[in-house]
């Protein structure tokens, strides 16, 4: 039987001695000249970055907004395939859940990769598929990175409690499989600090602190939880430089954000 993912991302983060996610959201409209010519330029633009960063990430993230098409689901399971080679997990940065046989189809996302973030609106039942996968991931988004993230994660309840509190104190309660992390952006490092204390026992998957400028001390305080966690930097990483060395300069911003973040480890 598969380790669960969480058990595999810690031996994963204490071999490299990195919590930095890889975010692989390989938008075509930037990609370099030079890959356009490719058969699947996404994938040819992946695969140089993993080989460029792969010894510095403790996981690779691929959104899947950037492979909705057919020539993308093909670069994507190529780029989820690769990852694999290099022993990297790959976690699927989908926001998936719905009801019913819909949600059931979603699930079958984890058939490749290792872990998926999941949007927790509609409730337990929209996320059971994904929750019964005992060796995957589920990240729920909880306090997200983006400036209207506050229009509703913000509201307080009749309880008192803040919306996103309410969603932190559930996935608290649907961890019975202890496969569950919260998404909570470091662009909020107050939230960050509070949802932390609340929940202690769950791993966070922290965006926003590359291009988004976020708290990347805070990031590693609280979202760490006994040194499992992951800090995602998307384009600060794999656009980082241009032309025929974008692979390079990759490279080093991963490097670069593996030491930033290890001062506060």
């Amino acid at each position: 039987m598969t380790a669960p993912f969480f058990e595999r991302l810690a031996n994963r983060i204490e071999r490299v001695d990195s919590v930095v996610s890889v975010g692989l959201d390989a938008d075509r409209s930037r990609l370099p000249d030079h890959l356009l010519e490719k058969d699947l330029p996404q994938w040819a633009f992946n695969r140089r970055i993993i080989d460029a960063t792969h010894e510095h990430a403790a996981c690779f993230k691929p959104n899947a907004a950037f492979y909705e098409d057919a020539e993308g689901w093909r670069a994507l399971r190529e780029t989820v395939a690769y990852a694999h080679g290099k022993d990297v997990p790959v976690l699927l940065d989908a926001k998936r859940a719905d009801i019913g046989n819909t949600t059931r189809q979603y699930a079958k996302l984890l058939d490749s990769a290792d872990a998926i973030t999941v949007n927790p609106y509609m409730g337990r039942d929209s996320l059971e598929p994904f929750l019964s996968r005992e060796e995957k991931g589920v990240f729920v988004l909880c306090r997200t990175s983006n400036p209207g993230g506050e229009d509703l994660q913000d509201l307080e309840l009749a309880s008192g409690e803040r919306v996103y509190e309410r969603v932190a104190a559930l996935a608290d309660l649907w961890n019975a499989n202890g496969n569950v992390g919260l998404v909570v952006g470091a662009t909020a490092p107050e939230e960050l600090a509070e949802i932390r204390e609340q929940v202690p026992d769950l791993p966070f998957l922290v965006p926003g602190v590359g291009a988004q400028g976020g708290d990347a001390e805070a990031a590693v305080e609280y979202g760490l939880s006994e040194g499992v966690g992951l800090v995602n930097s998307s384009r600060g990483i794999i656009f980082a430089g241009e032309g025929e060395s974008f692979d390079r300069a990759a490279g080093e911003a991963a490097k670069r954000l593996k030491k930033r973040l290890n001062q506060y480890r």
